[in-house]
């Protein structure tokens, strides 16, 4: 439980440091022989802030949790 509190407060602050997920797909445009143009695609998925807050929150709270089961 402990580790998942851990993962859950890292994914959340990444997700409110960087505000989404962004990637880049190269996609071949012309493959005709030995000629070949390839174009770069960027996408982006936005996180909403209120994930990165829950997601810091139900780690917490994960934490607190592990910690009283444990005594």
């Amino acid at each position: 439980m402990r580790i998942l509190g851990i993962v859950l407060i890292v994914a959340g602050l990444i997700s409110l440091a960087l505000g989404g997920i962004t990637w880049t797909e190269n996609k071949k445009v012309v493959d005709i022989g030995p000629i070949q143009a390839e174009r770069q695609e960027h996408h982006t998925l936005p996180l909403p802030p209120i994930f990165g807050g829950v997601a810091v929150a139900a780690g917490v709270i994960l934490l607190v949790a592990a910690g009283r089961t444990k005594t």
